[in-house]
């Protein structure tokens, strides 16, 4: 368990038998960050600070979407971020928060194992690196959580900005024409699109619930800037991802259309031989057997015949190219 007490004199690393005296305090910022599987994490949320035994429970459990509770001294929320995995696969990696006007209890929700340990202190270790090189100084617990979310925004962008450069580089394969494997260059732009679809989903989520937080003041007034600028944030998220889903749907939308083009030009090509062989299959089908299997040919008969099957193939080729099959 990570503890700071933030005052304008410096950042100090108090323990966990501090917190019940720093929680009297009238100065300063606690903050608390509680890791995954912390022992200490229920005993220190519900018997210190005191917090609702059904929010500790969200703590300690997955939550499969955002959500927000607004108590009389408190705020707890739950976020996610995106984390990618193997073959595309994202991970939604949980952010508990309980903001409050002196203190900000983050908690890190569970994750898949398959999970960097890394990856789920992402956004608190940036926030944290910033308070103790005093670069950043809340006066606050809601400025604090504030820059936590923000980091958790730039998290998601840095997420699109890498599915964008994906997109191009299909976008570049399709007008090109390297596709290569027609199976898993389709699999790669599906992925991409679901990568963008998650952070979508996040974002508009999240946007939904700093929504709520703003309406009921949460912060309170003069906490209200900062909503307003986690919901901006979370919208044009929402809006970034949401565009790059309509211009890769036009990538594959290209890739479909000159795919069904070169399938139709084929299926052409084919109806033309196939036309062109017709009259040598049927002549050939019904005078084969008493031209050249007798056991004696007749020259006249197999010169008309041939003659007729050159005829008809090459009206037939003349009646293809006049309807512009090729």
């Amino acid at each position: 368990m990570d503890i700071r007490w933030i005052t304008g004199g410096g950042v100090t690393r108090p323990t966990v038998d501090d917190l019940p005296r720093l929680l009297k305090e009238d100065e300063g910022v606690l903050w608390v960050d509680v890791p995954a599987g912390d022992p200490d994490a229920v005993p220190v949320l519900a018997d210190v600070f005191g917090f609702h035994p059904k929010a500790v429970t969200d703590c300690v459990e997955r939550s499969p979407v955002p959500k927000v509770h607004v108590y009389p001294d408190h705020v707890f929320v739950v976020l996610h971020a995106p984390e990618r995995g193997s073959r595309g696969h994202i991970h939604y990696v949980e952010l508990d928060q309980f903001v409050a006007q002196r203190y900000v209890v983050t908690v890190h929700g569970p994750v898949n194992p398959a999970v960097n340990p890394a990856a789920m202190r992402v956004e608190t270790d940036a926030v944290a690196s910033r308070v103790d090189g005093r670069r950043f100084v809340p006066t606050t617990g809601y400025e604090l959580s504030a820059a936590v979310v923000s980091a958790l925004t730039g998290r998601m962008r840095e997420h699109l900005s890498a599915r964008t450069s994906e997109v191009w580089q299909f976008e570049q394969q399709v007008t090109a024409g390297q596709l290569g494997d027609a199976e898993e260059f389709l699999d790669g732009m599906f992925r991409v699109r679901h990568g963008l679809l998650t952070v979508r989903t996040m974002a508009s989520l999240s946007k939904e619930i700093y929504g709520r937080m703003h309406r009921l003041q949460a912060f309170g007034p003069a906490g209200q800037a900062l909503l307003d600028n986690n919901v901006d944030q979370f919208q044009r998220l929402a809006t970034m991802a949401r565009s790059q889903e309509d211009y890769l749907a036009g990538v594959i939308e290209f890739y479909r259309t000159r795919t069904t083009t070169k399938m139709t030009i084929a299926a052409e090509r084919l109806a033309v031989i196939a036309a062109v062989t017709l009259p040598v299959t049927a002549l050939s089908s019904v005078m084969g057997m008493n031209i050249i299997v007798n056991s004696r040919s007749d020259p006249a008969l197999l010169t008309v015949a041939v003659a007729g099957m050159v005829l008809l193939s090459t009206l037939l080729l003349l009646w293809a190219k006049r309807h512009g099959w090729w």
